[in-house]
């Protein structure tokens, strides 16, 4: 028997209530939680994003009630190898690169978790000899239990202080990261990216099992996604299907046929002669700075949203420097105007509320042969569900931009 319970109301979670009406649910308590729910239950199944603190949860813990999250249930369950991706930046796409190695060497291969969707329910259909390429956030290692299942290969992409608002600290942030080779077995094995100043400063100790750094970047044959950055991650791929035992040539086809995903710098559209790029998973300065060295200048910058804790110092510098301006909305607008402003006083930029306001002003000043570039640097939540929401309302405006000037 099974109990639903958001402090969202029905017709905000209606997307997701859809997809439960086959399943046999005992009770939904939507709007509002009730403390007996955590008291007298069995298990309590948490969403990862769910702080840690929060109090129905000190409610079931002190009622002997296990808390737990989809990812350990399902790494329990699961009897295939798996191959666990974490990082600050560049889980999704490195995790979408081994993927592809794997299928290029002919194995059966699984890609889920924080990529975007769970394997939970398919844990029935997946066999042992296959393989699971699994994206794991700091908060599902958080709350994966020191005694559980961890997988057997662990890649760390980069470490750049993020989602303070949820750890607390950078100190935080960084221990749940690092769970996955602290908690890792002693015959397992790492990939850690050593092009990573924080992660070559410190994070080699930690490993338990066998460390392989990245392939060399000269090595890798070219790739459909562009910027420096999806090259270090290509050799995380790489470094990994190698300590597994993939062969050059599947590693060479694998990285070759890997498309870009959805929301990671994709060009939208060429709308008369401006390129737009929809950036949206970008949701740490280090990532649109990532973006600001990709596109070749000139270069007009979308960038807001909601504060997760981090010090945007660096990414303001960045774009004062080399953006030809930038329109900034969302919670976060004004502040990070005042940044850019103090860095250069002459530098277009504005403030504004709405995303459809910043592409509005990005259009008006651009010209053709130049690039609108949506790489937010924050989190979406002030105004929109995910990221994906976000990229998806930005595709929106700019195909209907293109189909108003076709027409």
């Amino acid at each position: 028997m099974v109990t639903v319970t958001d402090l969202s109301s029905e017709e905000a979670l209606a997307d997701s209530l859809r997809t439960l009406k086959n399943v046999a649910i005992a009770a939904y308590h939507l709007g509002a939680h009730r403390e007996d729910d955590f008291r007298h239950t069995d298990l309590v199944v948490v969403n990862p994003a769910v702080r840690p603190e929060n109090p129905f949860l000190e409610i079931a813990r002190a009622s002997g009630v296990p808390v737990r999250c989809e990812a350990e249930l399902f790494l329990e369950s699961c009897s295939a190898h798996v191959i666990g991706i974490t990082g600050t930046n560049g889980k999704s796409t490195t995790s979408a690169m081994t993927a592809a190695i794997l299928r290029a060497e002919g194995r059966r291969v699984h890609l889920g978790g924080n990529i975007g969707r769970s394997l939970l329910d398919q844990c029935d259909q997946i066999a042992a000899e296959d393989w699971v390429v699994l994206e794991i956030s700091s908060f599902q290692l958080h709350y994966l239990h020191a005694g559980s299942r961890f997988p057997e290969v662990a890649v760390v992409t980069n470490f750049v202080p993020n989602h303070l608002d949820w750890h607390g600290s950078v100190a935080d942030y960084a221990a749940d990261k690092q769970r996955i080779l602290t908690c890792q077995r002693d015959d397992g094995l790492a990939v850690l990216n050593m092009f990573d100043r924080e992660v070559a400063a410190g994070w080699a100790p930690l490993v338990r099992g066998r460390l392989l750094p990245p392939v060399p970047l000269e090595g890798l044959p070219h790739l459909s996604v562009v910027g420096h950055h999806n090259r270090i991650n290509a050799a995380c791929a790489a470094a990994a299907a190698r300590g597994i035992g993939c062969r050059e040539e599947s590693i060479r086809e694998g990285l070759l046929s890997c498309p870009p995903l959805p929301d990671r710098l994709e060009l939208v559209a060429v709308v008369e002669g401006r390129k737009f790029f929809n950036d949206s998973a970008s949701t740490t300065p280090e990532s649109t700075i990532a973006a600001l060295e990709a596109i070749p200048s000139p270069l007009w910058l979308l960038a807001g949203g909601s504060d997760k804790g981090v010090d945007f110092g660096a990414m303001c510098e960045h774009i004062a420097e080399n953006a030809s301006g930038v329109a900034l909305y969302g919670a976060v607008a004004k502040a990070l105007r005042e940044k850019i402003t103090q860095h250069r006083s002459d530098f277009p930029c504005t403030a504004v509320t709405t995303l459809d306001e910043a592409v509005r002003w990005c259009w008006l000043h651009s010209r053709s042969g130049e690039s609108i570039v949506l790489s937010p640097a924050c989190a979406s939540r002030d105004q929109f569900q995910n990221y994906r929401a976000r990229g998806a309302h930005f595709t929106g405006l700019v195909r209907a931009m293109a189909a108003a000037r076709a027409g």
